[in-house]
């Protein structure tokens, strides 16, 4: 019995230790809604260009929130959307401006053998208040620059 009450005491100890809240924080969260519009303006946009894409949308943690290969696409576009996306967000900028800095500093390159970066054009972070709360890939839209165009037209937040 003794046990059980230092347990439930100790217990206690550890869930109120952390009254200032210095070892966690609030986070905004991109919702599947979030990620459906975001779709809805890559299509649109790619439509625009009388294209067809793959496209992925992650969460703030590299999460995939929504991801789909479009018709005609190739296969290899979709993991590639997923990527680009993921790169955008671990990097916080177009993957567009990383692989143009990259080839500027040489010190970068090895930025390219990580395995889950991908250095082409078409992710794009999602920001919200100066903060990055998801980011878009886009693949198989024809070029690197309809795939950067495409993905830069597809943010909600980024929009005034």
């Amino acid at each position: 019995m003794k046990a059980l009450i230092f347990s439930f005491s100790l217990i206690s100890v550890f869930a109120i230790a952390d009254t200032s809240n210095t070892y966690t924080v609030l986070a905004e969260q991109l919702t599947l809604e979030g990620a459906m519009e975001i779709a809805k303006n890559a299509q649109h946009a790619a439509k625009k260009l009388n294209k067809n894409i793959s496209l992925a949308v992650v969460g703030s943690h590299g999460e995939t929130i929504l991801i789909f290969k479009g018709d005609g696409v190739g296969p290899h576009n979709t993991e590639a959307a997923r990527r680009k996306a993921y790169t955008s967000l671990s990097t916080k900028a177009s993957t567009l401006q990383l692989l143009r800095d990259v080839k500027k500093n040489p010190d970068s390159s090895n930025l390219a053998e990580l395995p889950e970066l991908l250095l082409l054009s078409g992710g794009h972070p999602i920001m919200k208040n100066g903060v990055v709360i998801g980011a878009v890939g886009v693949a198989g839209g024809g070029s690197p620059e309809n795939d950067d165009l495409i993905a830069s037209q597809a943010g909600i937040l980024n929009r005034k």
